[in-house]
C-alpha cells in the first residue's frame, strides 16, 4: 500500500487507532477540524467512493456502524457528521476511501 493510510494500516507508520478489526480501521486525524475528528476507513485499498466496486458495498455499512459505535463512545450522538471527499476536486488528498467523523462543537451549514 503506498498511500499513508496504508502504511498506516500496515504498522509502517504510527496513529491512534480508535477502532480496528479485520476490514475497517479508525484513527484520529493528526489535523483535526473539531474536538472529535476520526478518521474511518477500510483496510482494503480502494482509492475512493466512486471506485467501489458491487462486492465492496457492503463496507460502507460497516463503516457507518463504526461510526455510530465511536460516535456514542466519543459522546456525540446528538450531533456530528460523517462525510467523504471524492477525487482531488472534492479535497480528497489521499487516494484512499475514507470517512471524517467530526463533532464535539456546533457545526455550521455547508453552503
Amino acid at each position: 500500500m503506498n498511500t499513508v493510510f496504508g502504511k498506516i494500516i500496515a504498522g509502517e507508520l504510527p496513529s491512534e487507532k480508535v477502532f480496528e478489526n479485520d476490514r475497517v480501521i479508525a484513527i484520529k486525524d493528526i489535523a483535526p477540524v473539531a474536538p472529535v475528528h476520526i478518521l474511518i476507513m477500510p483496510k482494503k485499498e480502494i482509492p475512493d467512493l466512486q471506485s467501489l466496486s458491487q462486492e465492496d458495498l457492503s463496507i460502507i455499512g460497516e463503516i457507518v456502524a463504526v461510526a455510530q459505535e465511536l460516535a456514542k463512545k466519543y459522546g456525540v450522538t446528538n450531533g456530528y457528521r460523517l462525510l467523504t471527499n471524492n477525487g482531488k476536486g472534492a479535497g480528497q488528498t489521499v487516494s484512499h476511501l475514507h470517512f471524517h467523523l467530526i463533532g464535539g462543537r456546533p457545526l455550521h451549514h455547508l453552503a
